[in-house]
């Protein structure tokens, strides 16, 4: 084990990790239990965080990486995320909400990332974030509106 120190959300913190242990592991014993666990491989997208404000997949990255890194959970961005949600449960596109978190974090990363784009951009922006209950054209419908995307 080794300690590293991380701000997460704005709050400085001291983490003790194991040397092989993922990302994904560390925030969740540390209680950032929005960071959800699915594929173990990075296919999914459910683990989605952003380290110095670029997304990342938390269950492909190790603890120790993350050591002097700037870390942002949902939690970090409730305003944010909220208008998001609104958006999405608008359009009928939320379901069970397992997927949600690291679908909004990527939904996040992109609206700052790129300015007005296009349905294939925003297609080839979200390939990775799996749902297991929607057939995507609502939360394709809820991302194009809350990107300003007619």
């Amino acid at each position: 084990m080794m300690k590293i120190n991380v701000t997460v959300n704005d709050e400085q913190l001291e983490m003790e990790v194991g040397y092989d242990e993922f990302l994904v592991e560390a925030l969740r014993r540390y209680g950032f239990n929005s960071v959800k666990r699915g594929c173990d491989t990075g296919c999914c997208g459910l683990c989605t965080i952003w380290i110095n404000d670029q997304p990342t997949l938390s269950c492909s990255s190790l603890a120790v990486r993350a050591n002097n890194q700037k870390i942002t959970t949902i939690e970090g961005l409730q305003e944010e995320a909220t208008d998001f949600a609104k958006v999405l449960v608008k359009e009928g596109a939320e379901q069970c909400g397992f997927c949600s978190p690291g679908f909004i974090m990527t939904i996040l990363a992109m609206k700052r990332e790129l300015k007005n784009p296009t349905e294939e951009e925003i297609i080839h922006y979200l390939t990775g974030n799996l749902c297991r209950c929607t057939g995507y054209l609502g939360q394709l419908r809820a991302v194009k509106k809350y990107m300003g995307v007619v």
